[in-house]
């Protein structure tokens, strides 16, 4: 378990769900990723980069909804900006997306 937090640094961090609208191949990536542009409703298009090509296919990614922090600093990855963070849970496997149960408006808070 990693050091203990205050509630007010939980409330710092802005979780929204988002959804894939596009997926595309990141060969300059150390570690095998995909460029993810996600459709955030208000906040607009963000894009990521994540290692999920493990359990993922392009297609399977592409009009999925998932969690993200989105108020991270901009992360330069290779010749990548990357502007938000997708939330994943790691197994043996790989990173397994945290996603809603139902289809929900983009942008929503996770609280």
């Amino acid at each position: 378990m990693g050091d203990t937090i205050h509630f007010e640094d939980f409330t710092k961090v802005d979780l929204r769900v988002g959804t894939i609208v596009a997926v595309d191949d990141f060969p300059e990536a150390r570690h095998p990723a995909y460029q993810l542009t996600i459709d955030f409703g208000a906040l607009g298009l963000k894009r990521s980069s994540a290692q999920i090509t493990a359990l993922y296919t392009k297609d399977e990614l592409l009009h999925r909804q998932i969690v993200a922090v989105v108020n991270f600093p901009k992360k330069q990855i290779a010749n990548f900006m990357s502007e938000c963070l997708v939330l994943g849970a790691v197994s043996g496997k790989g990173v397994i997306l945290l996603h809603p149960e139902v289809s929900i408006k983009n942008g929503t808070v996770v609280a």
